[in-house]
């Protein structure tokens, strides 16, 4: 059985400020938050747009690694590895906004939801893109999300990195005749 190639979509920044422009009224509607938890990597930008545009001033981050071990599909069932965490003190009793690029597998993100709420807050999952094709809880799903795709996503902030299966966009300057 053979799989179908992922296809890629590369967004420009000014697809990033329409991603906002959905979520800020939906986030909005709920009331405001008291912090955010940012997703390294994914999430720092996403989390910092987000965070300015709601006013959040208390902006914290988590990383979490779920191991690599992919023998006969252990590594889904990974427990995951908190590598960084807010202090439980900082988190409870406090109305979270947890944020994250992309939902694939949805593990990260009920991860860290799950970590909130066991330190005493109230958290809410956010992301720029959910993918429910890749999803692996059926009944869950981020509260917030900007777009539905089946796609890899590619932000204008990872295009440097050089992107696996599509060509990298390398800009020749443009000389006027002027400044000869």
């Amino acid at each position: 059985m053979s799989q179908r190639p992922i296809r890629h979509e590369l967004l420009t920044w000014e697809d990033v400020d329409k991603l906002v422009d959905i979520l800020i009224p939906q986030l909005r509607s709920v009331g405001s938050f008291d912090a955010m938890v940012m997703i390294t990597r994914g999430g720092i930008v996403p989390g910092g747009l987000l965070a300015e545009a709601l006013d959040i001033s208390k902006v914290l981050t988590a990383a979490v690694s779920f191991g690599t071990d992919t023998i006969m599909g252990e590594g889904l069932k990974a427990w995951p590895k908190f590598l960084q965490f807010p202090d439980t003190d900082l988190l409870t009793g406090l109305r979270v906004l947890t944020i994250d690029d992309v939902w694939g597998s949805g593990r990260t993100s009920t991860a860290v939801r799950s970590r909130c709420e066991a330190a005493g807050a109230k958290a809410y999952t956010c992301v720029f893109h959910f993918n429910p094709y890749r999803s692996l809880f059926v009944k869950t799903e981020p509260d917030f999300y900007g777009a539905i795709t089946d796609a890899h996503i590619v932000y204008p902030w990872e295009t440097d990195r050089g992107l696996e299966g599509m060509g990298t966009y390398d800009p020749k300057p443009i000389i006027s005749p002027e400044s000869n």
